[in-house]
């Protein structure tokens, strides 16, 4: 792939100029049962050399949030579109380089005769602090070139209107989720991009950070069902006794509560696995939103609220959340307080979700 974009030239070795090694990363890629997907490959560079000013300036590149993901999913089930998911290979190597920048030739690849002589790039390398934004750019260069809008509040959200038709694009880095009123549409646009890129379809959307999609009839439903069971495995928790509720109603938490401190690690590591379940599963949010706050300070009593959570896991692993069609597609937001709850602080905590009338789409 390296080869194929013309991501480099080879160089004499520059005498003023820093040379940036590189190595080689193995990763297994697995499916949803945990069966391996792939084994791959990817060369890359020591980006902890760059000097910033002198290798590098602008690192920021956009990603798509979550309840973005999730309104496509919502819209589709209402409309009965199908989400598609595009993966573009070498995603990085397709980024344009302002700097002039040098690199060591890879181990098992240097050429005979010429072994004092060093890359020049021309395109972007994964490992470099600029590779994510280079590849945005042009991503997006190319997005507006075949006539799309980028939305004005989301940066990764590009809509192209095509008389009475409309396909709608998100963004993750190298994954494109591309969803539509008109399929040969949608099979236009796979056409044109894999003119300029290489791409894999791999078809409906059904795997995403963890989380699994089903699009069905007028309906989509997302869980993280594998995950959950990680979670229990992770903490030795697979055969503990299940919970109906993610915390006991009248447990009221707090700093100093008497109780012998624990290792912040290993709560710390409990909670943020927690929160990211909380993608699909907006109904431990609350909880374990409250038990963020003791990270630092974390007690027995603060560790036992966190295992009730993940008993409550344990009996609720297949939910998640169905979008379906509704016969009033409007936006619809709900919000509460409870004012001055916090022992510590008497601060109150405030939450709302969004939903278009079947499962929510955003929330906090």
């Amino acid at each position: 792939m390296i080869e194929k974009n013309q991501t480099w030239h080879l160089v004499e070795r520059p005498q003023d100029k820093n040379v940036i090694g590189v190595k080689w990363v193995f990763r297994t890629k697995l499916n949803v049962d945990g069966s391996i997907n792939k084994h791959k490959t990817r060369l890359v560079v020591k980006g902890c050399a760059q000097v910033f000013g002198v290798n590098y300036s602008e690192t920021f590149a956009p990603v798509a949030r979550l309840d973005i993901i999730r309104l496509l999913l919502a819209v589709a089930a209402q409309k009965n579109w199908r989400i598609y998911q595009l993966d573009i290979k070498s995603a990085f190597l397709n980024g344009f380089l302002q700097e002039e920048i040098y690199v060591e030739q890879p181990q098992g690849f240097i050429k005979d005769e010429e072994e004092n002589k060093v890359y020049l790039l021309k395109k972007a390398h994964y490992g470099f602090n600029q590779a994510p934004r280079a590849w945005n750019s042009r991503i997006d260069e190319h997005l507006l070139n075949l006539g799309f809008s980028k939305s004005l509040s989301k940066s990764t959200l590009y809509v192209k209107i095509d008389g009475a038709d409309i396909l709608i694009i998100s963004l993750y880095v190298d994954d494109l989720y591309v969803t539509g009123s008109n399929s040969s549409l949608v099979e236009k646009f796979k056409k044109e991009m894999m003119v300029v890129f290489e791409m894999t379809d791999l078809g409906l959307m059904t795997f995403f950070l963890g989380m699994e999609i089903k699009q069905g009839e007028h309906e989509v439903f997302v869980c993280q069902k594998k995950y959950a069971k990680e979670i229990l495995k992770k903490f030795k928790l697979e055969e503990c006794k299940e919970m109906n509720t993610p915390m006991n109603q009248k447990e009221r938490l707090c700093k100093e509560d008497g109780t012998e401190k624990i290792d912040q690690t290993h709560f710390r590591s409990m909670i943020g696995c927690l929160l990211y379940l909380s993608a699909t599963q907006p109904d431990i949010l609350n909880v374990v939103s409250i038990l963020s706050r003791f990270m630092h300070c974390a007690s027995e009593m603060n560790l036992k609220a966190a295992k009730r959570v993940i008993r409550y896991v344990k009996g609720t692993c297949n939910f998640g959340i169905k979008y379906k069609k509704t016969g009033k597609f409007k936006l619809i937001d709900f919000s509460d307080s409870d004012w001055g709850d916090s022992i510590d602080d008497m601060k109150s905590t405030s939450g709302y979700n969004f939903s278009f009338g079947s499962g929510v789409f955003s929330w906090s």
